[in-house]
């Protein structure tokens, strides 16, 4: 269950985690426009499928100046043994907190065995932030199965930039 809903145009929390292959991950810190995909960890084979499709999008995300991060709660060994395995070349940050994911108002679960993994985890969640950062966009799901369309998202933030597209749902 979520802690808290994050509103759209609200300030993008300032977050921050270790990367795979070092440095840090901070959207909130960055300039321009930002995608921060919160992904379910290692364990789950949907989320492998979706980080794959976006690893192999970076250069469009990049070329719309799009600057695109992944995150999970999964301790430094899995998420780098994972990004290695995958061959990623998206940023990936690790050890997503529980504390973290009540800011960010993902849902969260907690592991059905110790195969899966060994902590709560967030379920998929996806943030845009842009470039006074703001969240733009905020899509968060309790289900592995049910995220945006990353083609699509990529149409639409297109589109965004070039018309000067208000943030929406703000009331």
């Amino acid at each position: 269950m979520t802690s808290a809903k994050m509103t759209a145009g609200a300030h993008f929390p300032d977050l921050s985690w270790r990367a795979v292959g070092g440095g840090r991950i901070a959207p909130a810190q960055d300039a321009g426009w930002r995608l921060l995909v919160v992904y379910r960890g290692k364990h789950c084979p949907v989320c492998r499928q979706y980080l794959k499709t976006l690893d192999g999008m970076l250069q469009e995300f990049a070329d719309a100046g799009i600057t695109v991060y992944a995150v999970s709660a999964d301790p430094q060994e899995r998420a780098e043994q994972e990004a290695a395995e995958e061959g990623w070349h998206v940023p990936v940050g690790y050890d997503l907190s529980s504390e973290e994911m009540a800011t960010l108002g993902t849902y969260v679960s907690t592991p059905r065995s110790p195969e899966e993994t060994d902590r709560p985890f967030s379920e998929p969640a996806l943030f845009v932030v842009d470039p006074a950062g703001k969240a733009y966009v905020i899509a968060v799901s309790n289900a592995p199965f049910a995220r945006p369309d990353l083609q699509m998202l990529l149409r639409g933030l297109r589109f965004v930039m070039d018309k000067d597209y208000p943030i929406r749902g703000r009331g």
